[in-house]
Order: C-alpha cells, then structure tokens, then sequence
C-alpha cells in the first residue's frame, strides 16, 4: 500500500493546531529550565511555520474531499 499525502482540510488544522501547542509547551519548558526566549520572534516563527505547512497542501492541492474518502474505503 502506497503512502498518500492527501489530507483534509480538518485534519490539516486539528494537527497544526496541536503542533502549535507542543510548540509553546516546549518554550514554556525552556523557560523552566531557565532559558529565556522572547514570545513575540517565536510566535512570529510558529505562526509563519503553520501557514508555510497550510500554503504547500493547498498550492499543491492535496486536499481530500469526503466523497474521496469514501470512495476509497467502498473500494478496498
């Protein structure tokens, strides 16, 4: 089975979305260990980050649509 790299636009949010937060997480743990870093450069750099990542499926179109999806599964 080959891997294919298309992915709903629900999907695609929900997991940017939780890359967001692990992202902050992670400098809220470099804070606790003592390590400062400025929110504004950061926040700047996670939100370019996940635009960069939503700009690529969409300029490449590799959404999938519902239909698609059941297509596939009525298929197998």
């Amino acid at each position: 089975m080959a891997f294919d790299a298309s992915v709903t636009r629900g999907g695609l949010l929900v997991a940017l979305s939780v890359l967001g937060v692990g992202l902050y997480e992670f400098r809220t743990l470099l804070e606790f260990l003592g390590m400062s870093v400025p929110i504004v450069p950061y926040l700047i750099a996670v939100v370019v980050l996940l635009f960069g990542i939503y700009w690529y499926v969409s300029f490449f179109d590799k959404w999938e649509t519902g239909s698609e999806m059941v297509e596939a599964t009525d298929s197998k």
